[in-house]
């Protein structure tokens, strides 16, 4: 063969190229699998902050109404703050 460096150089890139999609696929799927395993955690722990949630607005509803009745200044400075919505961080 006349272009035998040319042919080896394209088998060699062919093999660097299969062997980088088997590491990738390996890769795909071990970190789909810790994805799997980690979803109830997240989904336990997300369950959680909405319980806490759910206490904390009612807990502020309780404020509110106090407030309504008592009037107090330190009191509505603290349900100002609370019904505030949050700034995102700036970049």
């Amino acid at each position: 063969m006349k272009n035998d460096t040319t042919t080896s150089l394209l088998t060699f890139v062919l093999a660097i190229l299969v062997v980088a999609g088997v590491v990738f696929a390996y890769l795909t799927m071990t970190r789909t699998s810790a994805l799997r395993k980690m979803q109830p955690i997240l989904q336990n722990q997300l369950q959680s902050v909405q319980v806490v949630s759910g206490r904390a607005q009612a807990l502020l509803g309780d404020v509110i109404t106090y407030n309504n009745t008592a009037k107090s200044p330190e009191l509505q400075q603290i349900i100002q703050f609370a019904q505030t919505p949050a700034q995102p961080a700036a970049k």
